[in-house]
């Protein structure tokens, strides 16, 4: 008996989908018992460089997740809809889903899993992260005997390219972002991969595996990298670090007494010091270290989209699905290392209460004792310094540049609004959290 296959959208995901599907021979032998029944499409006459059997395509969606000889969903259309009308239509259906779609699943998760669990049906989603990383699996299953402490991400290829490449090149964002736009590294409008949004949808699903709750994406900060320089660049090198936009998500330790689930989720560019293992991870490669007990930190890497890697977990999914099935696991018992079941939502920590170190460069103007009001104000707000140097002028303007040890974050920008209205401070042109 052949498993069918609804397949909605055969853009570059959609197509790697088909290829694979298409052509079983030395992949698992599994895949061979998979039929592609139905593709659904936004024009019949668009020519493409795969080869599907005659009539499969339509353009009539809402077809394929109500037909009753499809098994299983795959939605790689992108977008928030009409995807999410399109995965509740096939879960009330009795189908399964496979998506790659993470801002669907950040935004409706709480929505499309309650619908999956009392359907007795699988929504699977290893594709929504990371591209071809094997993560959501491990995650759910093999790390799952482990209390996880953290999880530390670069999840997003667009914004560690340009970071990459103001590291080599010396370059300014904005000069850099255009170049690659002109290369397709970066879309038209580059505001969820710059503004940290994609990373914030991936780290708020990472998150909800590896602390077993449902997570609030307006919970979960987002920072974007608009605001790193070149000049920020050049002294995290000298100072040891590397600046990469981080996606993280850690138990909150100091809020343990008052809330034992709250966890900080969070996206923000970060100085990573070079020794630590996402110091190395250049261009559009992805990193996910995790943090757990006993394991430790294990660290998965690899490419974090194109159609081979992220079509590659789609198809992983629709395997594991049709493993299940083919074992006679049946739809109203779902096997419980594949499902999403937790019901509650994670308690997130405010910012204010996060402990962290930070970097901070001040523009002054070049007046007798700077330096020591500057150390003044820190310590009125409990601040410890690392270290408090001058670095040079910019313009005509004193350059001076902060690392603090671990403080709270409320306490930090309590002494910075102090600091601001001090008559020597010109501007605060960057603040950047240390790992």
């Amino acid at each position: 008996m052949a498993f069918k296959i609804g397949l909605l959208g055969l853009g570059t995901v959609g197509t790697g989908t088909a290829q694979i599907l298409l052509n079983p021979q030395g992949r698992h032998p599994l895949l061979q018992e998979i039929e592609i029944h139905r593709v659904g499409v936004r024009d019949l006459d668009k020519s493409r460089s795969v080869q599907l059997p005659d009539g499969i395509l339509t353009t009539y969606l809402e077809e394929i997740v109500n037909d009753p000889e499809v098994d299983i969903v795959v939605e790689v259309m992108g977008g928030l809809e009409p995807a999410r009308t399109l995965i509740l239509k096939a879960i009330s259906s009795g189908k399964h889903v496979v998506t790659a779609n993470k801002a669907v699943i950040a935004r409706y998760g709480d929505e499309i899993f309650t619908a999956a669990n009392q359907a007795g049906v699988y929504v699977m989603l290893e594709a929504a992260v990371g591209g071809g990383i094997p993560v959501i699996q491990p995650l759910k299953q093999s790390l799952g005997v482990n209390r996880i402490h953290a999880v530390t991400g670069i999840v997003n290829g667009t914004t560690n390219y340009i970071l990459t490449r103001m590291q080599t090149e010396k370059g300014e964002f904005a000069d850099i972002l255009a170049d690659a736009q002109q290369l397709g590294y970066a879309e038209a409008d580059p505001s969820a991969d710059v503004d940290g949004l994609d990373a914030a949808d991936k780290i708020a699903i990472l998150a909800s595996l590896a602390f077993g709750g449902r997570i609030k994406l307006s919970d979960v900060y987002c920072e974007g990298i608009r605001g790193v320089s070149a000049t920020d660049i050049a002294y995290a090198e000298k100072l040891g670090f590397v600046i990469k936009l981080l996606a993280i998500a850690k138990q909150d330790r100091q809020a343990t007494a008052k809330a034992p689930e709250a966890l900080q989720v969070r996206v923000h560019p970060t100085m990573v010091p070079l020794a630590h293992p996402l110091a190395s991870i250049s261009g559009v490669y992805n990193a996910i270290v995790v943090e757990g007990e006993p394991i430790g930190q294990v660290m998965f890497f690899g490419p974090g989209a194109g159609m081979g890697p992220t079509a590659s977990a789609v198809v992983s999914d629709i395997m594991n699905v049709v493993a299940v099935l083919k074992s006679g696991g049946q739809p109203a018992k779902l096997h419980p290392l594949l499902s999403c079941s937790h019901q509650h939502y994670c308690t997130i920590a405010p910012m204010q209460e996060l402990v962290t170190r930070f970097y901070a460069r001040f523009l002054t103007y070049d007046r007798p004792g700077v330096i020591g009001k500057l150390g003044t104000s820190f310590g009125n707000h409990h601040v410890s310094l690392e270290s408090i140097v001058q670095t040079g002028f910019h313009g005509t303007l004193a350059e001076i540049v902060v690392v603090t040890h671990d403080v709270r974050e409320g306490n930090f920008r309590q002494a910075l609004d102090e600091i601001r209205s001090l008559d020597a401070i010109d501007s605060i042109p960057s603040i950047l959290r240390v790992l």
